[in-house]
């Protein structure tokens, strides 16, 4: 089985479609390791703080497949889609990586961009997989999150509680 790690984030409600989130992908794929979940600011426009955390997962589904049902997830927790790409979240689920897979597979872009880009990614996945080494870098994310220049974007840990 393929050891995926995931993105979630939201800014709508967050506490309530986090948790739901995190209910739907342990109902589909058993056990779930999950990072402690940050708060943020939002990160290209205008609008209220994201709560955002990273979630390991094992499947055997193909990446396009996983992709469907983690679409199925979000649009099952009033997921809009046609609004501007920056913009308020009910619920987002991206994957980041795939095993060490790198390219476009399925129509996915493996490994995920963002987890150079922003803290609230990096920094929970450092955290649940300080191992693992980023298929393109070569780094593990726990020297990658030592080398992130922090003063980028702020984020911090709250308290939650899940189940």
């Amino acid at each position: 089985m393929a050891q995926i790690f995931l993105s979630l984030g939201s800014n709508i409600d967050r506490e309530r479609h986090i948790r739901a989130g995190l209910t739907a992908l342990a109902a589909r794929f058993g056990e779930l390791q999950i990072s402690r979940v940050f708060e943020s600011e939002a990160v290209g426009f205008e609008g209220d703080n994201f709560y955002n955390l990273v979630v390991g997962i094992h499947t055997d589904l193909p990446v396009g497949q996983l992709a469907l049902r983690l679409r199925e997830i979000e649009d099952a927790n009033g997921r809009l889609r046609s609004g501007p790409k920056f913009s308020a979240r009910t619920l987002d689920i991206d994957i980041l990586t795939y095993d060490d897979l790198s390219g476009t597979v399925d129509g996915v872009k493996l490994p995920r961009a963002e987890i150079e880009k922003n803290a609230f990614v990096l920094q929970p996945l450092a955290e649940l997989a300080p191992e693992v080494v980023h298929p393109l870098t070569d780094k593990t994310f726990a020297r990658m999150w030592a080398e992130y220049d922090k003063s980028k974007q702020k984020l911090w840990p709250v308290e939650f509680i899940w189940p």
